[in-house]
């Protein structure tokens, strides 16, 4: 069974770009616009990686964190942070590691096989 990823991201074409990326890869991506979104994907399904824009509308990435940490069964999914924010680590400083737009497609990659394999 591939290894899931949750795609939380306000831009529609990082989004489509990255679930196809993983998807190309193996990975099963489900894709969220904003954070508010993605705990709603949260509550139907657990995800094996989320990767995390920062500036989003309605629930931003920094909130959407701290609401996910809460839920015991949510709090140890690795977040990859994915933003175009300077200093983009200061956000969330337990995230599993941190890329910046644009971001090196392989590298991506690297890093999500690190974290959950695949």
């Amino acid at each position: 069974m591939a290894k899931k990823i949750l795609v939380v991201d306000d831009e529609h074409a990082v989004v489509r770009y990255m679930t196809t990326l993983f998807e190309d890869h193996g990975y099963e991506a489900i894709a969220a616009t904003d954070g508010a979104e993605a705990l709603k994907v949260l509550d139907e399904t657990v995800p094996d990686l989320i990767t995390l824009d920062l500036q989003m509308d309605k629930v931003w990435g920094p909130q959407f964190y701290r609401k996910m940490s809460k839920n015991q069964a949510l709090k140890e999914i690795p977040v990859i942070v994915v933003s175009g924010l300077a200093r983009p680590e200061l956000a969330i400083k337990k995230a599993a590691a941190v890329v910046s737009k644009p971001f090196d497609p392989d590298e991506l990659i690297r890093i999500v096989r690190d974290l959950i394999g695949g």
